[in-house]
């Protein structure tokens, strides 16, 4: 039997997280950290849908691609433990000043097994993207590095999804912000591409559509990826 939420939208009983997300440009624009880019489009209202949706006061959150610490610091406002990961020594400031309480660990989340120790209830990330066109910086090293290309890149991402699967407690979910994207005169299906690559190590449960008022900067459509162990 489906029933109705306090913020209006209908649950079925195997759905875990809202239907669908409301996200708002003058939100972003408000929120957006010193030294972000126009690619960063996480929000505040966008993590705490996800986070009230799929966790209790108390459970643990992790953010393998923390960033800005936005993951973070919504985790910790509603009670939530928190744990991030980032490549980016500057970030790692930004995100420890933004949640003064969650653990935040400098290093790569291709290695993210030997960085932290579970279990999770959540993981709830929004990966760094890569184009599968005129895309020769690589998003896993923080663009510091032409290597790779787009099969390899979703090969490694799905590595760390495999790796936060592997944390999860009992009936957690890992959930992937990702979008489609039009860019460099093309479209890349991230977003499908990448559902469809995590289907080795994980079950998709939810595709949730992210609705933006006015898309973000080359996005063509944003999505939430929910994911459960196999």
């Amino acid at each position: 039997m489906n029933s109705e939420s306090d913020d209006g939208q209908v649950r079925g009983p195997a759905l875990p997280l809202r239907p669908y997300v409301l996200a708002s440009s003058a939100d972003l624009a408000a929120e957006r950290a010193v030294g972000a880019d126009e690619d960063v489009h996480f929000t505040a209202s966008l993590a705490r849908s996800v986070i009230e949706d799929l966790t209790v006061a108390g459970d643990r959150v992790l953010d393998p691609f923390a960033g800005f610490g936005t993951t973070l610091r919504v985790a910790t406002e509603l009670g939530r433990s928190a744990v991030g990961v980032e490549l980016l020594p500057e970030r790692c400031t930004v995100a420890r000043a933004a949640a003064p309480s969650a653990t935040v660990v400098e290093g790569d989340a291709r290695g993210l097994d030997r960085l932290v120790s579970g279990p999770f209830d959540l993981v709830l990330t929004s990966p760094p993207y890569r184009t599968e066109r005129d895309h020769p910086a690589d998003p896993l090293s923080a663009y510091a590095r032409d290597r790779g290309d787009y099969p390899t890149y979703l090969r490694e991402l799905t590595g760390v999804v495999a790796a936060c699967v592997d944390l999860l407690a009992d009936g957690g979910h890992v959930v992937l912000n990702v979008a489609n994207i039009a860019a460099h005169q093309g479209f890349t299906p991230l977003a499908w591409d990448l559902g469809r690559a995590v289907t080795s190590v994980a079950r998709v449960v939810q595709d949730v559509p992210v609705c933006w008022d006015a898309l973000p900067h080359d996005l063509a459509s944003d999505h939430l990826i929910v994911l459960a162990r196999s």
